[in-house]
Formats: structure tokens, C-alpha cells, sequence
């Protein structure tokens, strides 16, 4: 028996890089505003792999009312939901992520992305896709005002 879980998060930019995405810094004039490193394909999978166990999400196990949350890496946040995952019997299969943005492209940046992703994730960097996609000049991604992420987590239980 598989389970899906997906997830969603969208930030605004400001200035100031490096821009942080899929837990790699990439070089930018603009990052992620948010209040913890902000790094919006790392909260869309955190909440996809949440929700593929029924385990809640991002706001309720890291709360933006907790100051031990300012500034916080994402990448960590991502490895704790995996091993709340790993307590309750699961474990992350596959994920799949599409990050909507005018820039920067992502193909550049992909491999470096799944290889991060794959590490807080505990599965191979083949079992982690990420796309890039433009919004083709609509709405604030289109102006270049920030980035959306969609995350797609399937887990499985443990041992198989």
C-alpha cells in the first residue's frame, strides 16, 4: 500500500541573495522572505510528506510563533518530518516537485537540488524529481515578485 501527500508554499522576494531553494543556495539579487530560511520547495515537501501519513503539517509541528523556528534550516525541518514519518511506519518512495518562478531557471540547479533533497529525504537522488516552470508573465510570479512550489510526496510502509 502506497500513500500521496501534497504539498504547497509560495514566498515572496526580497532583496538580497543568495536565493535558497531545494536546500542549495543559489546565486541571486533576491532570496525567499519568511520567518525561517525560507526555502519554499523545502516547506511544499515537508507538508507532502506530512500529509501522505496523515501526520499534520509544516505550521503545527514548526509554528512561526516559536522563536526557535527564526531562521531555521529548512533542510532540517524536511529530515524531522521524515523521521516523524519513519516512527509512525512509513517511509518517503518518491517525490516530485514542480517550482514555479521567472527566476532563476532551476535546470541549472536540479541536480544539486534532488542530490540535497534525496539526502533529507533517505532515498536514492533518482526517487526525487524537480522541475522549473514559469507562470508566462501572470499574477506576482509572473512579475517576478516570488515562487511558488508544488510538492507530490509518495511513501510507503517500512520494509517495503
Amino acid at each position: 500500500m502506497h500513500r500521496t501527500g501534497i504539498g504547497y508554499d509560495s514566498h515572496r522576494f526580497a532583496q538580497g541573495g543568495p536565493l535558497r531553494l531545494g536546500g542549495i543556495d543559489i546565486p541571486s539579487d533576491v532570496k525567499c522572505t519568511g520567518h525561517s530560511d525560507a526555502d519554499a520547495v523545502c516547506h511544499a515537501l515537508t507538508d507532502a510528506v506530512l500529509g501522505a501519513a496523515g501526520a499534520g503539517d509544516i505550521g503545527a509541528l514548526f509554528p512561526d510563533t516559536d522563536a526557535a523556528n527564526r531562521g531555521r534550516d529548512s533542510i532540517e525541518m524536511l529530515t524531522i518530518a521524515v523521521q516523524r514519518i519513519l516512527a509512525m511506519g512509513w517511509h518517503v518512495h518518491q517525490v516530485d516537485v514542480t517550482v514555479i518562478c521567472e527566476r532563476p531557471k532551476i535546470g541549472p540547479h536540479r541536480e544539486a537540488m534532488c542530490a540535497r533533497l534525496a539526502h533529507a529525504l533517505s532515498v536514492p537522488p533518482g526517487h526525487v524529481s524537480v522541475k522549473g516552470k514559469t507562470n508566462e508573465g501572470m499574477g506576482f510570479i509572473g512579475r517576478g515578485e516570488g515562487v511558488a512550489v508544488i510538492a507530490v510526496a509518495t511513501i510507503a510502509p517500512r520494509g517495503q
